[in-house]
């Protein structure tokens, strides 16, 4: 399982990433292994916002649905059309398949180093 050092993380298993105050949000790698096969993603539309501990989306494997969790409140600015039509891209490469980037961001919810996102998810496979 890959966790990128210069990536936040939420305890609900999404990363996020800055880049001159716009910041990509996509869901982890252990996230999308405890999926499965992602087959469908939904994504709020450019201008739309987004709350911090709230579902901005949701995606469906072969096994389940589940919401996407939204790390920050803020602006969706860019969403991965991409991943709307290849989902799979998530379960292959979940660090470049970002879903959406956010900017005008107020607030976030708890976001952990890598070392930190490392610990919760050994304690969570152990």
């Amino acid at each position: 399982m890959e966790i990128r050092d210069n990536y936040r993380y939420s305890c609900t298993h999404q990363w996020v990433k800055d880049t001159n105050g716009v910041y990509a949000v996509g869901i982890t790698d252990y996230a999308q292994a405890e999926l499965g096969g992602l087959v469908f993603v939904n994504l709020p539309e450019v201008g739309e916002e987004v709350t911090a501990g709230q579902a901005l989306g949701d995606v469906e494997s072969t096994k389940v649905v589940a919401d996407v969790t939204s790390p920050l409140s803020g602006v969706v600015c860019e969403v991965n059309e991409a991943v709307l039509d290849m989902p799979e891209q998530i379960n292959e490469s979940p660090y470049e398949a970002w879903l959406i980037k956010v900017q005008e961001v107020s607030a976030s919810v708890e976001l952990f180093s890598a070392e930190e996102y490392q610990k919760l998810v050994d304690d969570l496979t152990e």
